[in-house]
């Protein structure tokens, strides 16, 4: 009995080191959850067919007319109707000042006129009964110098050169009353905010009871009353690396994808490719209109643009871009490896991974080109793995 229990404690120490290494074993060879992409074929045989994607920018949705709305003078926001989201028509009050001052001087230019043109009427008057008064002195002197004197004569043409003087200023005091008056309307009319264009409030900049001015001053004064824009002139502004600019033209179709919507698409047009670089980042700033207008599209929304490839020799148009029968591709930038060696990818072939050298270019919104390295058709790890190795065992998650 004590032999068959050792024989036995034996046998049973066995099987569970046979368990213990078969565990390990299996838990070192286990494959590693990975996520891949499948490199598309292109029959095209250099850069991109028509109508593929030619180079990718990230950007925002601007409104290409776009205000700060201030107030033309110093004061005290008494009104202020709009708030976010209101649309409003050109010249259309949209805040108001304390105005009670402006208004009064108004009304003492008005009085001021009017007392001006009464004095004017009076010294007109004047004037014409001088005038008549020289007439019949003259024409009776005319007529008999014994009845008039010369010297008479001469005293009524005084009067009435005298007298046009006077009308003359009384005019010219109504002149100034009336400009005067027009300088205090102006003053009131500065008072009432109005919209420089039709569009769509964004927001607002100050509140009822706030000083505002047209410059910012410090302290508790204001600039801006609202920010609005047209939502009718909305477009994307990318920066794209300037290694690829070569391949965006004026009028070059695009597509434009908001972060919001990620599923959604938007046709858009190149309006104008800025005529300089950006030395710090190497991009250069390009303008895409909007072709379908959407209520969803909202200014200061991050998009993605992809520009659309009108030929093939538009798409590798740019310096660097491969020619002759080589493809070219586009990866992600997390499927491109930087190693001593050089640029690698990590394809998958039977569930484990193999490197591979290729020449890519830079990177421009999480993409890089692939120029040399790749054929089509193969599948590229692009995440899951941290430290990838030659013939590790992976298992495909996500394509």
């Amino acid at each position: 009995m004590r032999r068959a229990f050792g024989r036995t404690l034996l046998i049973i120490g066995i099987v569970v080191a046979l368990v213990a290494t078969a565990a390990f074993l299996v838990r070192h060879k286990s494959a590693v959850p990975a996520e891949a992409v499948v490199v598309a074929g292109n029959s095209a045989g250099s850069g991109p067919v028509a109508g593929s994607t030619a180079v990718t920018a990230n950007g925002y949705v601007v409104a290409r007319i776009r205000a700060a709305v201030s107030a033309k003078i110093p004061g005290r926001l008494a009104s202020l109707p709009v708030d976010g989201g209101s649309v409003v028509k050109r010249g259309e009050v949209i805040a108001r000042l304390d105005n009670a001052d402006y208004a009064a001087a108004v009304s003492e230019q008005q009085a001021n006129l009017a007392t001006s043109q009464a004095q004017l009427i009076e010294a007109e008057s004047e004037r014409d009964q001088a005038r008549r008064e020289y007439d019949r002195v003259k024409e009776i002197r005319a007529s008999n110098p014994n009845l008039v004197s010369a010297q008479d004569e001469e005293v009524a043409q005084n009067r009435m050169v005298t007298a046009a003087a006077r009308a003359n200023a009384a005019r010219s005091r109504v002149d100034a009353a009336r400009a005067a008056l027009k300088f205090a309307e102006a003053n009131l009319e500065n008072t009432f905010i109005r919209a420089p264009f039709s569009g769509t409030v964004l927001r607002k900049e100050a509140e009822v009871g706030e000083v505002v001015a047209p410059s910012v001053g410090g302290g508790l004064t204001r600039g801006a009353v609202v920010t609005m824009a047209d939502l009718g002139t909305l477009e994307v502004e990318v920066d794209v690396n300037e290694a690829y600019i070569g391949r965006v033209q004026h009028g070059q179709a695009a597509r434009i994808t908001l972060d919001a919507y990620p599923d959604t698409a938007f046709r858009g047009s190149v309006r104008q490719v800025v005529p300089t670089a950006d030395r710090q980042r190497a991009t250069v700033q390009v303008k895409v209109s909007i072709l379908d207008h959407d209520p969803r599209i909202l200014p200061e929304m991050g998009a993605r643009v992809d520009f659309i490839a009108a030929s093939p020799d538009t798409a590798a148009a740019a310096p660097g871009a491969s020619g002759g029968s080589t493809p070219t591709f586009r990866l992600p930038v997390a499927a491109v490896f930087e190693t001593s060696g050089g640029t690698v990818v990590w394809l998958i072939r039977g569930g484990r991974l193999e490197s591979r050298s290729v020449e890519a270019g830079p990177a421009s919104a999480g993409y890089r080109e692939i120029r040399r390295g790749l054929t089509g058709g193969e599948m590229v790890l692009t995440g899951g793995v941290t430290q990838p190795e030659q013939g590790m065992r992976v298992e495909v998650r996500g394509k």
